[in-house]
């Protein structure tokens, strides 16, 4: 989901509670906390020797273990005029792709993305995932798309006269 796409969702469910699901069935505790927006400018070169580059948005979610037994939400309202606050002082690219940063006793720090949402009982629920690795020069370097191929190829393909890195 793009920055300013949940942008306007938050807009348009500001008299909702604000839920994050970060798993199956799992959601972030009430006593969640926006900690920090950071503004990430991506600059990368992939195992093919290809340069790429992007931005992210990424909003970190913090559960306070001073409010533990906190049992209301966030509301959308609150949360969007966090992140109006924070755009004030540095400007996002509505066009960069948003995630949040998570972690809890069972659940390792990640960066998630949104992979839906859910409109239940005046919840706005966000849905996250976990976004998988990938080579994105697979072409480039004969990598194949099926997990049977790979055992048998991945010499060839990492070997010094591949023209991979």
């Amino acid at each position: 989901m793009k920055t300013q796409e949940f942008f306007n969702l938050l807009e348009e469910n500001k008299d909702k509670s604000l839920l994050f699901e970060y798993k199956p069935n799992e959601l972030v505790g009430a006593n969640y906390h926006i900690t920090e927006v950071k503004h990430i400018a991506v600059d990368s070169i992939d195992c093919g020797a290809q340069s790429d580059s992007w931005n992210e948005t990424i909003i970190q979610l913090w559960e306070s273990p001073l409010e533990k037994g906190k049992t209301d939400y966030m509301s959308v309202y609150k949360a969007s005029s966090i992140l109006k606050k924070v755009g004030k002082i540095k400007t996002y690219d509505l066009a960069s792709e948003v995630k949040f940063e998570y972690s809890n006793s069972n659940f390792h720090t990640a960066q998630l993305f949104v992979s839906d949402f859910e409109l239940y009982e005046g919840n706005l629920i966000i849905k996250l995932a976990i976004e998988k690795t990938d080579c994105k020069a697979k072409e480039l370097c004969g990598v194949p798309e099926k997990a049977t191929e790979v055992a048998e190829k991945l010499e060839s393909c990492c070997s010094p006269s591949s023209g991979c890195c």
